[in-house]
């Protein structure tokens, strides 16, 4: 039962405008979201409705989880100092 992942637009660009290196490991990281969406590691955000982070270096991984629909939505990747923001 795998989950699909989808990247919002601004996740897109986001990540487009990282270095080669790092788009390659925020990808593998993204793959793995496809058979576990909460891995070892993950933590809900605070205050936000349903959206959880985990980490690859200094930038994070901001997403959703639609379990019903079998959906992984990331909407924000950054550098950890402005990911929150």
């Amino acid at each position: 039962m795998a989950y699909s992942v989808l990247l919002a637009p601004p996740a897109e660009r986001q990540l487009k405008a990282l270095a080669e290196a790092t788009q390659k490991r925020i990808i593998t990281r993204l793959k793995a979201l496809q058979y576990n969406p909460r891995p070892q590691g993950v933590k809900k955000l605070a205050g936000e409705g349903n959206l959880y982070r985990i980490r690859e270096g200094n930038y994070r991984i901001i997403y959703t989880i639609q379990d019903k629909e079998l959906i992984v939505l990331v909407v924000k990747i950054g550098d950890r100092k402005e990911v929150y923001r």
